[in-house]
């Protein structure tokens, strides 16, 4: 396999989101603040960092910058929200075949790497819910520890960096957002696949290149 890593996104990607609990924790956090907003209007924004994510919604909502601190404000209530679900919700799960698809990909030489939208924190929940902690990932990255998110390489070049790697062709991401094919695009990933869904409708016209599958378990015929 001529690829050294793959870099997965994980909310909608590799982590099962039932009833779109992402955006709905968001819009939730949102509405307790007193800005009323649909879920249609979060979708866009999914794959951001959540802080940004946050005020770009307030901003539309109000037709105004928030302050830094009323984001803050948001920003730690869908905190307290998503944690919340990804520790206790009977819905929790990975998406079908993710532990197995690492584990192939692993047994190939290839490292898995995960990358989000979420802090850290968020992150670590997951992963340890999931059982991803022993040895089924090689590592992870999140928008909190970062100067940019996405759509910006940063995570996907602080993971190579980490890994040793020197050349972006050798690295694939994968994601279910805009923001997601974009960052792949903006680390000159070798290969950029699509998880299809409304988030990514459109993606095979609007951006060069870019490879779209239902279900993770096709990577491989991708690869």
């Amino acid at each position: 396999m001529k690829y050294s890593m793959v870099v997965f996104d994980m909310a909608g990607t590799t982590v099962f989101d039932e009833d779109n609990a992402v955006a709905s924790c968001l819009r939730d956090a949102l509405v307790a603040a007193g800005c009323p907003i649909t879920l249609e209007a979060v979708d866009p924004v999914m794959g951001m960092p959540k802080p940004l994510a946050v005020r770009e919604l307030l901003a539309q909502s109000r037709g105004e910058a928030p302050t830094d601190s009323e984001v803050e404000r948001v920003h730690a209530d869908f905190q307290r929200r998503i944690i919340d679900h990804y520790r206790t919700g009977p819905s929790v799960k990975e998406i079908d075949g993710a532990s197995d698809l690492f584990s192939s990909l692993r047994k190939a030489g290839v490292r898995v790497a995960l990358d989000t939208g979420f802090d850290r924190r968020t992150a670590d929940t997951i992963i340890e819910r999931l059982g991803w902690g022993g040895g089924l990932i090689d590592d992870s990255v999140t928008s909190d520890e970062v100067a940019n998110g996405r759509p910006h390489a940063d995570m996907i070049e602080v993971l190579m960096q980490r890994a040793g790697i020197d050349d972006p062709a050798q690295v694939v991401k994968v994601g279910d957002s805009i923001s997601d094919i974009e960052q792949g695009l903006n680390a000159r990933c070798g290969c950029v696949v699509a998880i299809a869904g409304r988030r990514t409708s459109g993606a095979e016209d609007r951006f060069e290149g870019v490879r779209v599958i239902d279900h993770i378990g096709r990577l491989p015929e991708v690869l």
